[in-house]
């Protein structure tokens, strides 16, 4: 984060601090301090300040309460944490929500919604494969295991398409590779996120691709919050840091690492979020016949 990208935020923070001290007050009264945040993606301390300094300094300005970053190692320990007050928030992926919905009672304090995010099935456009039916016993290559966009939908619509994953489609998880092992030729289509459809045509600009298939828009990340907080704790966080969503969200994305996840067209940041809407993540898991702590 340059110097002077530090100095706009802080100033941001300052104004909107004045503006809403009741609302810090509020916070304070209700909520436990300090609040901890872990993040699925991130693993060290020092990567996870590099990534939320500026968004835990934000959340301290406009709450009066610390955000104290708490590192853990993977999703399943994130979700353990939650379940037994270790920490109260975790920035999460559509699919862990639901993951840590079966371990307790689950909250969202907010979420990115991201209007283009989806699954899509790309082919070279000289390809026979015409539909997803005709991916049976062809190569295809996904991203990583768990990763919604990149893994439970695509497998969701080869099943929906009558294929058997699994025994009828050779998957190749091909996790950062899995753009070039298309170009190249290794696979026969590649599953993964809507983003990875514009890459594709701009790592190969003269290769002409088709898009195959493609989802409605999915639900956003998640910031999950455990939901043995507080009842006026959860509410007063959402109505402070809503009013200032904003300046929130300039503190968020002024690192390197979240504004190249987060910012893209018509992303924004919504406090009003139903947890319902990750109902069609779990339903993906079954189509796909996913257990959800795979």
């Amino acid at each position: 984060m340059t110097v002077s990208n530090r100095f706009v935020v802080s100033a941001a923070v300052i104004a909107a601090l004045f503006a809403g001290s009741a609302s810090a007050q509020s916070v304070a009264d209700a909520c436990p301090a300090p609040l901890r945040m872990a993040d699925t993606g991130i693993e060290g301390m020092g990567d996870l300040t590099e990534a939320f300094g500026p968004f835990a300094e934000t959340f301290e300005g406009l709450t009066g309460v610390e955000l104290a970053l708490y590192s853990l190692s993977n999703r399943t320990a994130a979700g353990t944490a939650l379940q037994f007050d270790e920490v109260e928030f975790v920035f999460a992926g559509p699919s862990e929500f639901v993951l840590f919905q079966q371990l307790a009672e689950m909250d969202i304090l907010f979420s990115i919604v991201r209007p283009h995010y989806g699954s899509s099935f790309v082919v070279k456009a000289d390809s026979d494969i015409q539909t997803l039916a005709d991916l049976a016993g062809r190569r295809v290559a996904l991203k990583d295991v768990g990763s919604t966009s990149g893994h439970i939908f695509p497998m969701m619509l080869m099943a929906e398409a009558g294929l058997d994953p699994e025994n009828d489609v050779e998957i190749i998880m091909a996790g950062d590779a899995r753009i070039q092992v298309l170009i190249n030729g290794d696979v026969d289509a590649m599953g993964g996120g809507n983003k990875d459809w514009d890459a594709v045509r701009k790592q190969d600009p003269n290769t002409e691709y088709r898009l195959l298939a493609q989802t409605d828009t999915l639900p956003g990340d998640p910031v999950v919050m455990r939901a043995s907080l507080p009842q006026e704790c959860r509410d007063a966080l959402r109505t402070t840091l809503a009013e200032h969503a904003d300046v929130l969200w300039e503190s968020l994305t002024s690192t390197e690492r979240n504004a190249d996840k987060f910012i893209e067209r018509d992303a924004y940041m919504s406090f009003e979020t139903d947890p319902a809407i990750y109902d069609v993540v779990r339903m993906a898991y079954e189509v796909a016949g996913i257990a959800l702590d795979d």
